[in-house]
């Protein structure tokens, strides 16, 4: 038999949720016990639907590959598993060949690699869309963690959905996402006692995520802030929390002991410092700028920060200030930057929800007697819910997902979107000199070292933090056609260029002489006027305009 809320129970101002056309589940027989495996809960049924969701309403195929990071990050990997070693200076670019390169997400990259290796790209959206279904699974598991009610879950579930599927992407931060919720869960979560074992468990987790993101600076800043609510606790109102506070400060020592476990050390520690720090680099990177509030379907990231500052506000009146903390900070973040929306959806949403649920448990108004029968009603789902845990069915579906994307019609449509990437115009580059300095944007960089392997040079790709502000500011002159753009080109001495087709860099070089010698529908291979004169005759016919 499942119990209602102590309210219901003592009928603490209302007679039952029967009375006003709530009625609780029906309790489940002794069979549940024996079938909770087979059942999912509510976590995973979710983590099944967005599954679904991803690879046939989302495009998941294709969309995962929608930032050509994937590529690099899928190269590298495989280097580093045919080596043996981690790459210590660039191996793909000819602007900073051999310059030192910190590989901050190596372990992210090896198993890419890996999977990449045995299974190709399938494998890898495979891989990242079992990670996204994780953080699905455990954002649900957090709600619960936070006293979070049945029924607000449901409802905050649509917002943070449609705010983390901005950054569904075949990247590390995946990773990133589900250790980031598991620290949040941990703290929320606190053991009594702080064992050795539990300390060194610490350590290890965030060694590991360490090696795989570079966000893991949040697991020792995480604990720091709940040290902090709880330390303030007995300032704000009668009680104590100092005890508590210690206890985070010491899981944020053993968190920062733990990250620097890593092959760089300390260095590893300052170059994300850096990077983080740098304005000037931050202020040149697109997902690091201010998101558009205005763009279409914006409304439900709008709703999911509204209800995060609503909770933020409500975790005051639920006495649990390190959330309003939380709260502050990562809506800050998530308005600045885009890049922090999703991460701001997926922790201040369950915070919110067990904020708002005991806010309005303590809360005295005219509709009070109905806003707890529909929270006791949540809680009584709650509990039916918990009877469940479907764990049978997780290796299950990973084992179909896993056969549906190696099915031909599934493989025809993964991999980089072609409207997007140079698809095509790939097999035009392959057939340029080996010594050929090819300029590229960087959404072709990733793209171009993933289709030749490292072996074609790239001018630029997505790593930034390798490349730095001034080369970022120098290559925004050159593509936006700004006064000094050709000094600035000049200096690199290029032989050709592969450009968008949409780019204004392409008539100003052909203003300059350059030739076109292949054109689709998503990319253009321009050649500069010397190389045009010099082997004219060397183009294949079939590499004109089509």
């Amino acid at each position: 038999m499942h119990t209602l809320h102590p309210s219901v129970a003592k009928g603490a101002g209302i007679a039952s949720p029967v009375a006003i056309s709530f009625s609780s589940p029906r309790p489940l027989g002794r069979a549940s016990g024996r079938l909770s495996c087979l059942v999912p809960d509510m976590a995973l049924a979710a983590a099944f639907a967005t599954l679904l969701y991803l690879f046939v309403l989302f495009g998941g195929t294709s969309a995962l590959f929608r930032d050509s990071d994937a590529g690099w990050h899928i190269r590298n990997g495989e280097q580093i598993l045919s080596s043996g070693l981690l790459p210590r200076v660039d191996p793909y670019s000819f602007s900073k060949a051999f310059q030192p390169w910190i590989s901050w997400e190596w372990l992210s990259d090896v198993a890419s690699g890996a999977v990449h290796q045995t299974w190709g790209l399938p494998g890898v959206a495979w891989m990242y869309g079992l990670g996204i279904a994780a953080t699905v699974w455990l954002w649900f598991r957090l709600n619960w963690a936070c006293g979070g009610n049945f029924l607000l879950a449901c409802l905050f579930a649509a917002p943070m959905l449609s705010t983390a599927n901005l950054h569904w992407l075949a990247r590390p931060h995946i990773f990133g996402w589900v250790l980031l919720l598991g620290a949040v869960w941990f703290c929320e979560r606190l053991p009594q006692r702080l064992s050795p074992g539990i300390l060194l468990a610490i350590a290890l987790y965030t060694s590991l995520w360490a090696n795989v993101h570079g966000s893991f600076f949040l697991a020792p800043a995480i604990a720091l802030i709940y040290s902090a609510g709880h330390a303030a606790r007995p300032f704000l109102w009668h009680g104590t929390g100092l005890n508590s506070a210690v206890a985070y400060i010491t899981v944020a020592a053993a968190a920062a002991l733990g990250s620097f476990l890593n092959p760089y050390g300390w260095h590893l520690h300052s170059h994300v410092a850096y990077y983080i720090s740098n304005g000037e680099l931050l202020d040149r990177i697109g997902e690091f700028q201010t998101f558009n509030f205005h763009a279409e379907g914006a409304g439900q990231i709008l709703l999911g920060l509204g209800i995060a500052c609503a909770g933020g506000f409500a975790a005051i009146s639920a006495r649990r200030p390190e959330r309003f903390l939380l709260s502050i900070l990562f809506c800050a973040m998530a308005v600045r930057t885009a890049r922090m929306l999703p991460v701001a959806a997926l922790i201040l949403l369950p915070l919110a929800n067990g904020s708002l649920t005991a806010a309005f448990r303590a809360a005295r108004f005219r509709l009070k007697r109905q806003l707890d029968a529909v929270l006791d009603y949540g809680d009584a789902l709650r509990v039916l819910d918990s009877r469940f845990n479907g764990i049978a069915l997780m290796p299950l579906a990973a084992v179909f997902l896993f056969f549906v994307l190696r099915t031909p019609i599934a493989q025809a449509h993964t991999g980089f979107p072609k409207d997007q990437f140079p698809v095509q115009a790939a097999s035009a580059v392959s057939n340029l000199p080996a010594d050929a300095r090819l300029f590229a944007p960087d959404k072709f960089g990733g793209y171009l070292i993933y289709r030749f392997n490292g072996s074609r040079k790239v001018f630029f790709d997505g790593r930034s933090d390798f490349y730095g502000p001034q080369f970022l500011k120098d290559y925004g002159r050159m593509v936006q056609v700004r006064p000094g753009w050709q000094a600035e080109w000049a200096k690199w001495h290029f032989s050709h260029a592969l450009l968008p087709v949409d780019y204004s860099l392409v008539p100003a070089l052909q203003t300059d002489g350059w030739k076109e010698i292949y054109r689709d529908k998503t990319s253009t291979l321009l050649a500069a006027p010397a190389v045009v004169m010099e082997s004219r005759e060397s183009y294949p016919r079939s590499y004109q305009r089509n």
